[in-house]
């Protein structure tokens, strides 16, 4: 056999929940399903810095936060990283090519690909009048440009009236051909054709959605409207006082507060992923055409995840299941990894930074010591193997800036600005609907988690802990500052 392949599906703001294999009661994943009974699936796959940058920050570089340094959302930062995933699988060997996005800066570095098709998506500071031309999404990424070749000069995908972070949803208002979602399966398709038939290829098809706008085309929005759609989770525990305020904001971070415009949300977003889905079925039939899926390890995964509404929250980076809950699947067969056991699911947690390691696991290459993420196939033969305990994660996100531990069964979150701290039993109660951070019964677990979360932020230049107490208030940048700079060094 030839040296394997390897397809990395990325998708941006896919729920971990969202899928049929998953036991979602409404959203329709047939391909994806069938990754799933052909693979390992891992059902504690999380986003440790639940928003685009920073969680592509651990996927490129295999880094947990505290070195890769982005701990919030904020552009225009320069992607500085001496070592990548793609880079490193060019040295074993492979010809790296992505298409659509990357969502880095400068918005054409390649981060060791030999060659990027760039969709990043609408990003407002790529299209402000005052950016260079040269870093302009109207002539840097390939999708804009292509668009406008076919369409016309005015051609956006902002002619559906939706902005990039809203929950308003409509169907696609062109042919379903002109749609970016088909754009990433028609150049990855594409790049099948024409790549060198004596070289293994690592080829990354990222996708924009189910990310808003939430603009899948008509077909699929048909399939949800006449639904009976599963409300959104609202537990015990929520306030009603930002989606008295917000509720009515086309891009609230609360969702609307009207049910019907809650319920288009649902369908658009559902919409979108079955229409991602199905766009992953063409790819995977061209791989069977070309005689490669034999040969072709596949893995997919997400970013981070979408409220959707749970908890009066909508979009991410927050510390609930739907914004850090990520779907990933391992697939392939037992040529391609000896023993793996499939339609199994490991129930250890495993985090974005994992991607990098087990791909060059995969391909018997070195894996450089900046990497913090571990190799995900022991599990692969071993579902019942785990990686880690807990894992951290946080968001930098003004007065919603948080931390959190996650374990296979329970969570503990720190709110860093206000002190707020919540409990739950998430393998009880997925949805989590309890704050159990009183309940008498768990204060031995939470002081627990309380004195890791401690011992985790003691060195951290922000002064989140002094390693005896968690501190409340101190400053908070999405992009984390080294010790020398915090000391004025």
């Amino acid at each position: 056999m030839n040296k394997p392949n390897i397809l990395l599906i990325m998708t941006d703001q896919l729920r971990g929940d969202c899928l049929g294999f998953a036991g979602h009661p409404d959203v329709k994943t047939p391909y994806l399903d069938t990754l799933a009974s052909r693979g390992v699936s891992f059902d504690n796959a999380y986003s440790s810095c639940p928003s685009c940058i920073a969680a592509r920050a651990a996927l490129h570089t295999g880094m947990a936060q505290e070195h890769h340094r982005r701990t919030g959302y904020e552009d225009n930062i320069p992607w500085e990283y001496p070592n990548t995933m793609a880079g490193e699988l060019s040295k074993a060997g492979y010809y790296c090519q992505c298409v659509g996005k990357m969502h880095v800066h400068p918005l054409r570095n390649y981060l060791g690909f030999h060659n990027v098709e760039l969709h990043d998506g609408y990003l407002h500071s790529a299209r402000y009048t005052n950016v260079p031309w040269q870093e302009s999404q109207k002539n840097a990424d390939d999708y804009f440009h292509w668009l406008k070749q076919e369409k016309g000069i005015d051609a956006d995908v902002t002619d559906t009236g939706l902005e990039c972070n809203s929950w308003v949803a409509r169907p696609w208002i062109y042919e379903e051909k002109y749609h970016p979602t088909n754009w990433v399966t028609d150049r990855s398709i594409d790049f099948l054709r024409r790549k060198d038939p004596q070289k293994p290829f690592f080829l990354m098809a990222s996708y924009l959605r189910p990310h808003p706008p939430f603009d899948a085309p008509s077909y699929y929005f048909d399939l949800y409207n006449k639904k009976e759609l599963t409300p959104p989770a609202v537990g015990d525990w929520e306030t009603t006082a930002e989606l008295q305020a917000m509720g009515r904001v086309f891009d609230s971070k609360c969702g609307p507060s009207d049910a019907e415009l809650i319920r288009e949300a649902q369908i658009g977003y559902y919409a979108c992923i079955t229409h991602l889905d199905h766009q992953i079925g063409r790819l995977i039939q061209a791989l069977v055409e070309y005689g490669i899926y034999d040969n072709t390890l596949i893995l997919f995964t997400s970013d981070h995840g979408e409220e959707l509404c749970d908890h009066h929250m909508f979009r991410k980076s927050r510390p609930y299941q739907g914004s850090i809950r990520i779907p990933m699947i391992v697939s392939g067969n037992d040529k391609l990894l000896s023993g793996m056991k499939q339609g199994t699911v490991s129930h250890s947690v495993v985090e974005l930074r994992d991607v990098m390691p087990t791909l060059l696991d995969f391909v018997n290459a070195d894996i450089p010591d900046s990497v913090d993420g571990k190799s995900m196939l022991p599990l692969v033969t071993n579902p019942d193997e785990k990686l880690r305990d807990v894992l951290h994660g946080e968001h930098s996100y003004g007065p919603y800036s948080n931390h959190w531990l996650v374990s296979s069964y329970d969570k503990f979150i720190w709110y860093s600005e206000t002190g707020t701290e919540q409990y739950f039993r998430i393998s009880e109660d997925p949805k989590e609907l309890h704050d159990e951070i009183s309940n008498p019964a768990y204060q031995k677990r939470i002081e627990q988690l309380r004195r890791t979360l401690i011992e985790t932020l003691k060195d951290r230049p922000e002064g989140f802990s002094d390693g005896t107490q968690l501190i409340t208030g101190c400053p908070y940048p999405p992009y984390m500052p080294d010790k020398a700079q915090k000391e004025g060094k």
